[in-house]
């Protein structure tokens, strides 16, 4: 993109461009991994994390440190029986975070099918 497309894109009526809604905490894959699985329980726990967004402990620790300092999900340390437990809750705030950024995506998605004018015809 050139500057001058760059600067007309900027003067776009229909707004900012939709990639300029997405949050990079929430944007990473493993991040909005913890945040999707987390919306659809209650709380989830850690090993559950791990098997399904296929990432290592050491990975998912340090994924979940980033979310949980951001105030999106609060982690509770905790026993199952005897053995050590780590679940997460998604927060309020984590909430609305991932419902901006499926906003964004869904604008993202809406604007690339939008029909587009054939070359050469003049924009209305």
């Amino acid at each position: 993109m050139s500057v001058d497309d760059a600067t007309a894109a900027q003067d776009d009526p229909e707004g900012p461009h939709p990639t300029q809604a997405l949050d990079d905490t929430v944007h990473q894959r493993v991040r909005l991994g913890v945040l999707t699985v987390a919306r659809e329980a209650d709380r989830v726990e850690f090993g559950f994390l791990k098997k399904q967004l296929a990432v290592t402990d050491g990975n998912l620790s340090r994924h979940l440190k980033v979310l949980e300092e951001s105030g999106l999900i609060a982690v509770e340390k905790g026993y199952a029986g005897r053995r050590p437990r780590t679940w997460v809750t998604l927060t309020r705030e984590g909430a609305q975070a991932l419902d901006a950024e499926l906003r964004a995506l869904r604008a993202l998605v809406l604007r690339l099918e939008a029909p587009r004018p054939e070359p050469g015809t003049p924009a209305t």
